[in-house]
């Protein structure tokens, strides 16, 4: 559409054990901390840890319980190559910023996965010559932070790319095989009919090669949705889907299907409200289902009057919420219980009377970290772009910065 090192204590380890996690120790060389249960990965929200007004984790931890966090996305270089990076332009290999966040999570007795793909930028299974070299590239993800979880985000334009499908589900299935008890998730596009063209024929490349991950999601959002019906609607079709490309019975797709949805208003302007949010939790706990997560974190959170204005925002969600509601629906699907009392968060509004600045034009460059303003707010740009107008999508090159 696709957010260290401290080893817990013993206390720590009998309450996680205590709250139905497993005790799968982590094996490589980051020294990373005992693993959670496959539930909570499988509940993991997406949290983008350097862009979009990055919201506090250990906040969010204490307002909902929640334990697990999907951060994203990594990607190739912007430049070109095939290392991988934070968003195209953090490499991997020099990173303090992100491991600073997972420090602070596995601390609090939580863990990450990590996000690779997305909707924008270059992937590294169009940048590597092969699986091999796109699975060494993922390796070094997983070792640096001793991940026990990773999300492969295949979505368009990548996935219209034979062979960079074919690269990212080799990769997968090697990062599987190589890493013993890794939880794998593989999350595509939704449509009315379960997925498109593109999503059945990674569907498809999947079985050719004998890769099965922990399941597959679907993104019912940007594709004509209107509310929970819709969307329980999709993943019935997808069921199906699933049935028939791996000869799986009902309940064995099921429990490799996983909904991947996007809180308050999407890219395309339909609204998912906290009630459809309870609707597909209801449907994917009593069919068993193996994920619920959404877009995103960074979006859980009430839009001021300056910041909304009717548009789909990557810091706000659009519609009347409290901070956090939709991270307690992924708190649920994991099976713990939200407490019914949170701290009030504190805002991280724009300060009143910020200057904007020089105006955005459509003829001039502007490169990583340029700002400008447009439609009385600033903006900051995270990549070459050159007459992309800021807002007119969540993907674009443009990281709002809040009214001027």
């Amino acid at each position: 559409m696709r957010r260290l090192r401290a080893c817990l204590g013993a206390a720590a380890a009998v309450a996680l054990a205590a709250a139905g996690t497993t005790a799968l120790v982590a094996g490589n060389a980051s020294g990373a901390t005992t693993a959670l249960g496959n539930r909570w990965y499988a509940a993991a929200p997406y949290l983008m840890p350097l862009d979009n007004d990055p919201p506090d984790a250990a906040a969010i931890m204490d307002a909902t319980g929640l334990k697990a966090f999907q951060l994203a996305f990594v990607l190739a270089p912007n430049g070109g190559g095939c290392s991988p990076t934070w968003g195209g332009t953090a490499p991997v290999s020099s990173d303090t910023a992100v491991r600073s966040v997972i420090d602070t999570i596995r601390a609090k007795g939580g863990d990450v996965s990590v996000s690779i793909g997305g909707y924008g930028g270059t992937k590294l299974g169009q940048a590597c010559s092969d699986a091999a070299a796109t699975a060494a590239a993922y390796q070094q993800v997983i070792t640096k932070y001793g991940l026990h979880a990773i999300d492969f985000d295949l979505e368009e334009p990548e996935y219209e790319n034979t062979a960079a499908i074919r690269n990212e589900i080799g990769a997968a299935k090697i990062l599987q095989q190589n890493n013993p008890g890794l939880y794998v998730s593989v999350t595509t596009a939704g449509t009315a009919d379960g997925t498109g063209w593109f999503g059945k024929q990674m569907l498809l490349e999947a079985k050719s090669q004998g890769f099965t991950p922990n399941n597959f999601s679907i993104m019912p959002f940007d594709g004509g949705f209107n509310g929970a019906a819709s969307q329980t609607a999709a993943l019935t079709s997808f069921n199906t889907i699933l049935q028939s490309t791996f000869g799986w019975d009902q309940a064995t797709a099921y429990a490799h299907e996983g909904f991947s949805g996007m809180n308050g208003r999407s890219d395309t302007g339909e609204y998912f409200s906290q009630a459809d949010f309870q609707t597909v939790l209801d449907y994917a706990t009593s069919h068993n289902m193996d994920r619920f997560t959404f877009w995103s974190l960074n979006r859980d959170r009430q839009c001021t009057p300056a910041d909304n204005g009717g548009r789909t925002s990557g810091t706000c969600s659009s519609v009347a919420q409290d901070s956090w509601d939709f991270a307690k629906y992924s708190v649920k699907f994991a099976g713990a219980t939200p407490p019914t009392s949170t701290p009030t968060p504190t805002p991280t509004p724009t300060p009143p009377g910020s200057s904007c600045k020089p105006a955005w034009s459509s003829t001039a460059v502007y490169t990583n970290g340029d700002e400008v303003s447009y439609g009385k707010h600033n903006w900051k740009a995270k990549w070459w772009t050159q007459n992309e107008v800021p807002g007119a999508a969540e993907w674009g090159p443009w990281q709002d910065e809040g009214a001027c």
